[in-house]
């Protein structure tokens, strides 16, 4: 797959598609992040058109906004990257490397910084949540969790993406990248950024088994609210069968008064892959009579039907340093080769080069 190309050559041919994604390396995905985004990220994969570039990064340098332990973060790191390739990404058809090992992504984050407006980041969402959360902000916040929007920005211009698939809450940063590369194409006069579309994820929110009003998240200080794509077989039964639900007799479908039921025929219907449901309600009616036990079990059935190739997959993975190690060096040199094209031309425009 070529993934170098001059920036006229993109201009004129505006049916190519350079599609960007990233994902923290920060602990095994759960089965929130694969129905929410990793799956997408194979379908995208395997159906895309001949001329379509994918490009998938683990951004351990987001994850260092918050304190990592530098052994677990190899770990994780080593860990995710099995697990990407585990659910299907193939290293022949996509690119797939680890954010750092491209210093292109750092550097064109500082350029961007010195075009980027403090008020705007100061709107965001997340870090006004984290402001107003928190206590002694000039002395726990720090610039990295302020300024990384722009990292994000730059993860995604440098490849020059067209299309960036993302989640509703993360639309917000998105329209950022496509503000940033406007705002520095103007100033410059060049065409050296290209504004990104956002892409957005068709699967529902995955919510958690012990707390279904909350989104499932690594986090959580229970690990019975997730069910990680590493769990064995009787642990997924457990966490099921332990998974919240209601007193209200009968299968139905309604997430406002059934949130805990709702949430585990919503897993049902998205993990089902033999379904000829067209909706949940649909799913719900066919299951009208049963009862709840039952309910937890279908699902259970149907997870680990899910989960079980990519857990046998990982754990051969995992093992294989010898290839982790090559397909991360080979896709760090396709990336870099990739973000030199953006580099070149944004160099040019500052006076760098």
């Amino acid at each position: 797959m070529e993934h170098v190309r001059k920036a006229s050559e993109h201009d004129s041919n505006h049916t190519r598609k350079t599609i960007f994604s990233g994902i923290q390396p920060t602990g095994v995905p759960h089965l929130g992040n694969y129905l929410g985004a990793l799956r997408q990220w194979v379908d995208v994969q395997d159906n895309a058109a001949p001329n379509t570039t994918m490009i998938y990064s683990l951004v351990d340098l987001h994850a260092i906004t918050v304190r990592q332990d530098p052994k677990q973060l190899r770990q994780w790191k080593k860990e995710s990257l099995s697990m990407l390739l585990a659910i299907g990404l193939d290293p022949n058809k996509s690119t797939i490397f680890h954010q750092s090992d491209v210093p292109a992504h750092s550097e064109l984050m500082w350029i961007l910084s010195c075009q980027a407006s403090t008020g705007y980041l100061g709107r965001m969402t997340q870090w006004k949540d984290k402001t107003a959360n928190e206590k002694d902000s000039s002395e726990k916040l720090k610039l990295g969790l302020f300024s990384y929007p722009v990292l994000q920005a730059a993860d995604v211009l440098v490849h020059r993406a067209t299309h960036v698939p993302v989640g509703h809450d993360q639309a917000q940063h998105l329209e950022f990248a496509r503000e940033v590369a406007n705002g520095f194409n103007h100033t410059f006069g060049t065409d050296a950024l290209i504004p990104p579309e956002t892409l957005i994820s068709p699967a529902k929110r995955v919510m958690s088994l012990t707390d279904p009003l909350a989104k499932m998240s690594k986090s959580h200080p229970n690990p019975k609210s997730r069910i990680l794509l590493t769990d064995s077989e009787e642990v997924i039964r457990s966490k099921v069968k332990a998974a919240v639900t209601d007193s209200i007799d009968g299968i139905t479908y309604d997430p406002e008064r059934r949130p805990g039921v709702s949430n585990l025929i919503d897993i049902l219907y998205h993990t089902d892959s033999r379904s000829a449901y067209s909706s949940q309600e649909e799913s719900a009616k066919d299951l009208a009579g049963r009862s709840m036990r039952a309910l937890k079990e279908r699902v259970a059935d149907t997870v680990e039907s899910t989960v079980k190739r990519i857990r046998a997959s990982y754990e051969d993975l995992l093992h294989d340093e010898f290839y982790l190690d090559r397909v991360a060096a080979e896709g760090a040199e396709k990336a870099a080769k990739s973000a030199a094209v953006t580099m070149k031309a944004v160099k040019n425009a500052v006076g760098l080069a």
